[in-house]
């Protein structure tokens, strides 16, 4: 492929989510939506009203289609790797929504697919992006924090018994493969991660105490043990009205941060550097915004930088900014998380 080519990309899905990914595409030079797939023929005619591409009835017929390099997987989670691994055996790069998929056993048939074509996998987590948060990534690598002792995260939302009714597939083992960790907190579950390092060790309790009708849980706190001896905590949720803005604390011997919504609402070291003040001041953030108590609201700001990144790592022949390998991550301490709640004992990660 020249540098100089439109990637064509397909959107395989046409919720809500799909409309972002849509949004964030036309947003991107380089990158044009081509065609659209879904089981729904009336879901799929609605939303080319809105953005007026071809829709494809036959999946396979989308796949053999030579217009399109990548695919973007917006399908219910528990349905991802049926639609990730033929399209990376087709030849095609994927772009997959969070979480890659519910286990960890799909999650890798997908990232074998990958490196046995060549193709990218990437994963949809653009929390990585913020401003907000690189800068505390950065801060963390220069040591400034020093030991790290407490590293949270705070993901306490609301969603309607509606939003559960309606959707179908949301609350569902099978689909949604858990419930606020998985599909609400997994964002947030994986900056930690990228943040502070793999926890070893999870122990967790979980409640479904404000929902009927669904398998899953709407509440959830895990206890975690870091591999750098660093202690945490996971507080999730669908149950808290009206629901708050998602925080990251990362604590330290020499210095703390809070994030929230990838705006820096603290930063505090005992050695201070010349642009503390500035962050201190709220001029570094990148706008990203949660879904609090509406997942509609949700900004597409992240995912439009990485689309930008992805046509980048394919016209250049290097990794997206988050592999296949790199979203395993997340899904790995939520299952460890449900392990844990489960059977209620400590469970260790390798």
């Amino acid at each position: 492929m020249k540098n100089q080519n439109t990637l064509g990309f397909a959107i395989v899905g046409t919720g809500a989510i799909g409309e972002m990914h849509a949004s964030a595409i036309a947003d991107v030079p380089g990158a044009e939506l081509r065609a659209v797939h879904d089981r729904s023929a009336a879901s799929a005619a609605a939303f080319v009203e809105q953005y007026p591409v071809r829709v494809e009835a036959d999946l396979a017929g989308l796949l053999s289609s030579s217009d399109i390099d990548v695919v973007c997987v917006v399908t219910p989670s528990g349905a991802h790797a049926e639609i990730a691994v033929p399209a990376l055996n087709a030849g095609k790069h994927v772009f997959c929504e969070k979480p890659l998929e519910i286990n960890l056993e799909r999650i890798d048939s997908m990232i074998e697919a990958a490196a046995a074509n060549n193709r990218i996998l990437a994963a949809v987590f653009p929390s990585r992006l913020g401003i907000g948060a690189r800068t505390v990534k950065a801060a963390v690598e220069a040591g400034r924090f020093g030991r790290l002792t407490l590293c949270s995260a705070y993901i306490k939302w609301w969603r309607t018994q509606q939003y559960y009714d309606e959707g179908g597939w949301h609350g569902t083992w099978a689909l949604d493969g858990g419930g606020a960790m998985m599909n609400q907190a997994i964002h947030y579950v994986d900056l930690l991660q990228w943040l502070a390092g793999m926890p070893t060790r999870v122990h967790a309790f979980a409640g479904r105490l404000a929902h009927e009708r669904i398998e899953v849980e709407d509440t959830l706190v895990a206890n975690l043990q870091f591999g750098s001896g660093a202690l945490g905590v996971i507080e999730c949720a669908t149950s808290c009205s009206p629901g708050f803005s998602r925080r990251i604390e990362i604590c330290g011997e020499h210095g703390s941060a809070i994030i929230e919504d990838d705006t820096i609402k603290r930063w505090e070291f005992v050695e201070e550097e010349p642009d503390d003040e500035r962050i201190r001041q709220g001029k570094v953030s990148s706008g990203l915004k949660g879904g609090t108590s509406d997942p509609k609201v949700v900004s597409n700001e992240g995912h439009r930088l990485q689309v930008e990144d992805l046509v980048g790592a394919v016209r250049e022949g290097r990794p997206p900014v988050i592999t296949g390998e790199g979203g395993r991550h997340a899904v790995a301490i939520v299952r460890a998380a449900y392990e844990s709640a489960q059977s209620g004992l400590v469970v260790e990660l390798g």
